[in-house]
């Protein structure tokens, strides 16, 4: 990590991240490019977009992405699927990404579209995450096997160099178990499978307890996954919102933060109960030594920020203004408004 994309907390650097959806309107458009500036001032080591069920959402998404890669020195993350599309189609789709300057992913399953059972055929040629990530370095290697480099001296020649880029290829883990796991240990032996196909740095699905994360690190690391696993924070600041995510993600609801939100009378102080709940966890997370904090923004810069401002991962003094961009900039690189998929649950 760099000196631009972490800050200091307690004597060591704590990167973090943020995950953002495609925008569904052209009012959203617009505000979205204003939070992607705020969240991009903050420093953050990348900023990842989802992508809709069936790609419903391909072309804003990408949109989004070169947003964040033209307009800010952020790294943009594109989230990919396995749902209803051959290998073929996803090669095309990683080669699009790549060919725009995208150069980490998030490699996920995916869940079963709106009305399609988990039974039912659904995911294409490509079955698992693991073979996702195999492809998109498949892809990366065919595109550019090798590359060329003058040698001084020698007019003319080319020394050919056979290394190519690197990608970041992320995962999605389940602290909890995934709802469809038998067991806590077919978790980490899908981890290890995602590990050993070149994932190189997983994402966890929320979870409300730090226990939950770190003795899932615990257990990831006797095992064997050796690539760093960001937990995932999602402040909760409404009782419908804590409402959908449970439905959505198969988690426990955590009975203290549902009743606060539900006694409180103001939008106002579930907001700060919410942003609270939310520092407290990402203070046990770094006291227990999370290697990174990604926060789920809900397309909003605020609560995220005062979460990273509370646990200390970015200073109060921050104006949040290091990366500036003009308005022509903005209406230049403004991304396409589209429907989205929620960024909760998306399966491994």
């Amino acid at each position: 990590m760099t000196e631009t994309t972490t800050t200091r907390t307690r004597g060591r650097r704590i990167p973090f991240s943020f995950e953002l959806y495609p925008p569904k309107s052209e009012a959203a458009s617009t505000a979205l490019t204003h939070t992607i500036d705020r969240l991009a001032a903050a420093g953050p080591d990348f900023i990842s977009v989802t992508y809709g069920a069936n790609g419903s959402s391909r072309t804003s998404s990408l949109d989004v992405l070169r947003y964040i890669l033209d307009a800010t020195g952020v790294d943009p993350m594109a989230h990919l699927t396995c749902v209803g599309s051959s290998a073929a189609e996803a090669s095309r789709l990683i080669r699009e990404f790549l060919d725009a300057g995208v150069r980490s992913f998030l490699a996920l399953r995916g869940d079963p579209p709106q009305g399609v059972d988990e039974g039912e055929t659904f995911l294409g040629d490509l079955g698992s995450a693991a073979e996702l990530v195999q492809l998109i370095h498949r892809v990366q290697a065919e595109r550019v096997p090798y590359r060329e480099t003058v040698i001084p001296g020698l007019p003319g020649a080319r020394a050919v160099k056979t290394e190519r880029e690197k990608v970041r290829i992320a995962v999605a883990a389940f602290p909890n178990g995934h709802p469809r796991s038998r067991s806590t240990s077919q978790d980490i032996d899908t981890l290890l499978a995602k590990q050993a196909a070149g994932a190189n740095l997983a994402i966890t699905q929320l979870f409300f307890h730090a226990d939950h994360y770190l003795s899932f690190i615990h257990r990831a690391r006797e095992a064997g996954v050796e690539f760093p696993i960001l937990p995932g924070i999602m402040p909760v600041t409404s009782p419908n919102r804590l409402r959908r995510i449970l439905e959505l993600s198969g988690e426990e609801e955590p009975a203290d933060l549902s009743i606060q939100l539900q006694v409180e009378p103001t939008e106002q102080g579930q907001r700060e109960i919410g942003i609270t709940h939310a520092v407290g966890l990402a203070r046990e997370l770094i006291a227990g030594g999370a290697p990174g904090l990604h926060l789920y923004a809900f397309n909003q810069h605020e609560t995220v920020l005062a979460v990273l401002e509370g646990c200390g991962a970015l200073p109060a003094s921050s104006p949040h203004a290091a990366t500036q961009i003009t308005a022509a900039q903005r209406t230049a690189h403004r991304p396409t408004s589209t429907a989205h998929t929620h960024p909760v649950k998306e399966s491994a």
